[in-house]
């Protein structure tokens, strides 16, 4: 019989997670506060229920979180409807939402201290395309033998899944550096193709320079994606990252001048 995992939240990247997760033959029970999803969800062969309640009866003994932020979390987990309605024992939450390093170890205390549940934060990086494709590269943090127990979880979901320690704030420290270094670069490969161009040498040769030289990155080998990307969409969740990790770096008194011009 095949496990049953808890899902909330079928937007654009937890949609085809959750999708992922049944190819790979657990039942997943999903909820979503949009109801618009739940043709769509039960075609893929998702069972979708109508509360959080159910979500947190039926799920054995995880249940994943990708909801948006730090309050939709706090409801999804504390209002009078959600998860600890249904009063679970000896299951865990695996909050996948990207939240400042400081308020995921918030939550953690928080549920820690007024429910019987556990957290576990698993961070994502790889976007919209990398969920679909399962392809996704995972930063865990919060009990190691959890993680270690629910590897099946996150290897039908992804490629890549890395430790980083007890608290639960630290995937987050992960996600905030690998998408400095992403805003960093994304700058560098603009502005280096703008100033080839000035030059009049053609984009696609100096792109195909780049890959098999020093100046090799996944910006460069995806540039013709990351180039179309709106300040509406993917843009705008990178500028929150390196806003934050700016932030971070002033709370801790730690100079990242480059993140800093990245993220103006």
């Amino acid at each position: 019989m095949s496990k049953k995992i808890g899902f909330i939240g079928l937007g654009t990247m937890g949609f085809p997670m959750a999708v992922n997760l049944k190819k790979a033959g657990f039942e997943v029970i999903g909820y979503d506060a949009f109801k618009g999803v739940y043709e769509k969800a039960a075609a893929a062969g998702i069972t979708m229920v109508e509360t959080l309640k159910e979500v947190a009866e039926q799920a054995d003994e995880a249940i994943i979180s990708m909801v948006r932020d730090y309050a939709q979390n706090v409801d999804v987990i504390f209002s009078e409807g959600g998860l600890l309605s249904a009063q679970p024992k000896n299951k865990t939450i695996i909050v996948m939402s990207t939240l400042a390093p400081d308020t995921m170890n918030e939550l953690g205390k928080k549920v820690e201290e007024e429910s019987e549940l556990t957290l576990i934060s698993a961070a994502v990086s790889g976007g919209a395309s990398g969920a679909q494709a399962g392809t996704l590269s995972i930063m865990t943090s919060g009990s190691e033998e959890i993680v270690k127990s629910f590897m099946p979880y996150f290897d039908a979901i992804g490629s890549n899944t890395f430790y980083y320690g007890a608290e639960a704030g630290n995937s987050q420290v992960a996600k905030l550096v690998n998408n400095m270094i992403l805003g960093v670069n994304m700058n560098a490969v603009a502005e280096g193709l703008k100033l080839g161009k000035h030059y009049g040498l053609p984009e696609e040769e100096i792109l195909n320079l780049l890959k098999v030289s020093t100046g090799d990155s996944w910006v460069v080998r995806n540039w013709s994606d990351v180039s179309e990307w709106t300040a509406d969409t993917a843009l705008a969740v990178l500028q929150k990252d390196l806003i934050a990790t700016y932030n971070e770096g002033v709370k801790l008194d730690i100079p990242m001048p480059f993140n800093a011009l990245s993220s103006t």
